[in-house]
Order: C-alpha cells, then structure tokens, then sequence
C-alpha cells in the first residue's frame, strides 16, 4: 500500500483503535517486503506513525524491526517511533524481555537517548507534527 492508500483507511491518526492488528500485519508484511528490496520505506514509517500513536508499548520491537529492515527504513523511521507509549516505559518493556532484539532496541534508545534525540520528546507532540506532516502532503 501506499502512503495515500494508508492514509484513506486508517487516517492519521488511526481513526479507529481496532484497525491496529491491521496495522500491525501490513507492517509485517511491509517490513519483509523491505528486506527482499521490494518494500517502501515511506509507507513503512506510516505504519510505525500508526504504531506510535496507538501507545501500546508492545509495539515497540515491529517499529524496530521494520527500522532495522533496510538502510532507507533505519534512515526514515524515527526511533521515538518506536516509544509511543513514553520512553521510560519502553525501556522498562525491553529491558523486561529476553531475546537479542528486545536488548539491541534497548541499547539503541539508550545511546539515542545520551545523544538528545529525545530532549522534549512527547508523544502528544509527535501526533500533532504526524497530523500536520500527512495532511499538507501532496
């Protein structure tokens, strides 16, 4: 799907909490079409918007994934998309799972975060630049 086809059915934000397991598999979906190299970055970081401003914290490692899935996807999609639900209690989340992904996501924040990449971060902040980004797009 396109950016614009995303857009038509889920909105910016999602108008309708419900689609999120939608979201979630079209994110799947995205992201291995990204690793195979037939995948659009832009469309993926849409989906991660979605993720974002949905604030479930479970979401934290898709946004990753699809982050980690292909040079343009690591350059378009923000790490504090990956901490809709407030970045203490993302890094409480992965730090509470096992596994080498939920730990390099952790590391990564952790080293963003000693950088200022999210000095003043706020998730309300986020939805509001998300919504005037989308919808002044051509």
């Amino acid at each position: 799907m396109t950016e614009d086809e995303l857009i038509a059915r889920f909105g910016v934000p999602p108008a309708d909490p419900r689609h999120s397991p939608e979201i979630r598999r079209v994110l799947e979906e995205e992201t291995q079409r990204l690793r195979d190299g037939t995948g659009d970055s832009a469309a993926a970081r849409l989906l991660c918007v979605h993720l974002c401003l949905g604030g479930d914290v479970t979401d934290a490692l898709a946004v990753w994934r699809a982050k980690q899935s292909s040079f343009d996807a690591g350059c378009s999609i923000d790490v504090q998309l990956m901490c809709g639900a407030g970045l203490a209690t993302t890094k409480q989340h992965l730090a509470a799972l096992t596994g080498a992904l939920a730990r390099d996501a952790l590391d990564y924040i952790e080293v963003c975060e000693a950088h200022g990449d999210f000095d003043g971060f706020d998730v309300d902040e986020l939805r509001a630049d998300a919504q005037r980004y989308y919808s002044d797009a051509p």
